[in-house]
């Protein structure tokens, strides 16, 4: 595990041990234990879309295990005023022990990395989100035990989160299925991939998806840099929300999970995301935990 540029590069071995170091940070952290894994690194976080969760749970996460995170927005770095990111990579490598990027196309993660020397993190893309969906995988091994024999549901838009998501669950066996209208549905590559390597239902009906889910997870109809398309996403996806009856058809203690922000009455009721706050604000936090793992398991060992 050189980088984390997309889940797909992992296999279900290195997902499992990144999630079990996660697990023991979390437990160190709980008790008061914070031992200084990353001392002395150095993190530079690319930031051309903005964030909450992505930059407090990196940025903390770094803090807390010894090391240095710099926040370089857009405005901050050349490659905002058109330097080709293959020098960027050259440079940002010759001052810091890790890139984090949260960025717009999946091609300058892949460039970072390929004209780089250090390890890179993608911290989003509009091609996938695996930062989150790490933490999604967690929180759902915390609340079940493990991955075996589950369901998990995605309801919405087949996003980058939809693209993620898929990956991870066939990588950790769970069966997945997913409800999106005609003309919003995941990679079509992955999808293939995910028709040949696991249990994978994709349809138009919500109810067809959730029947029998053990986990339940919806995200935004309109993701940032989707905001001109809002009108036409909201007549789209009208009917494709986790509400009360969408409850009824998935198990009885069926999680629900949202990688936030979340617009309650759009793709979930407020009444089903106040009833699983917990395990939604259980899953934000385990962004800090996950990652931590993430960046102890690229940058640890590094000279």
């Amino acid at each position: 595990m050189k980088h984390l540029l997309k889940l797909g590069d992992l296999s279900r071995e290195e997902i499992l041990s990144v999630l079990n170091l996660a697990d023991q940070l979390k437990y160190e952290r709980k008790n008061g234990i914070f031992k200084e894994y990353l001392k002395g690194k150095k993190l530079g976080m690319i930031f051309q879309k903005s964030s909450t969760r992505t930059r407090v749970s990196f940025e903390a996460g770094m803090y807390e295990l010894g090391g240095y995170a710099l926040f370089l927005s857009s405005r901050d770095l050349q490659i905002g005023r058109g330097e080709p990111v293959e020098d960027t990579a050259r440079v940002l490598s010759r001052n810091l022990d890790g890139i984090m990027i949260r960025t717009v196309a999946q091609k300058e993660v892949e460039d970072l990395a390929k004209y780089g020397t250090v390890p890179v993190i993608n911290g989003l893309t509009d091609y996938c989100h695996p930062c989150q969906v790490l933490a999604d995988l967690m929180t759902i091994r915390e609340r079940k035990g493990s991955f075996k024999g589950l369901k998990l549901c995605f309801v919405g838009d087949g996003n980058n989160m939809a693209n993620s998501l898929l990956v991870g669950a066939v990588k950790t066996g769970m069966r997945f299925a997913i409800a999106c209208p005609k003309g919003y549905e995941p990679d079509a590559a992955l999808l293939a991939w995910a028709k040949e390597n696991g249990e994978f239902l994709m349809t138009e009906s919500v109810e067809e998806a959730a029947e029998g889910a053990d986990v339940l997870y919806t995200d935004v109809w309109a993701s940032m840099g989707q905001e001109e398309e809002r009108e036409r996403r909201m007549r789209a996806f009208s009917s494709f929300r986790i509400d009360d009856a969408v409850m009824r058809v998935a198990k009885r203690d069926a999680m629900v999970l949202h990688c936030l922000p979340a617009h309650r009455g759009e793709e979930i009721t407020a009444e089903v995301f106040e009833a699983h706050a917990d395990e939604i604000f259980e899953e934000a936090e385990n962004r800090l935990h996950a990652q931590k793992a993430i960046m102890c398991k690229l940058m640890r060992d590094r000279a």
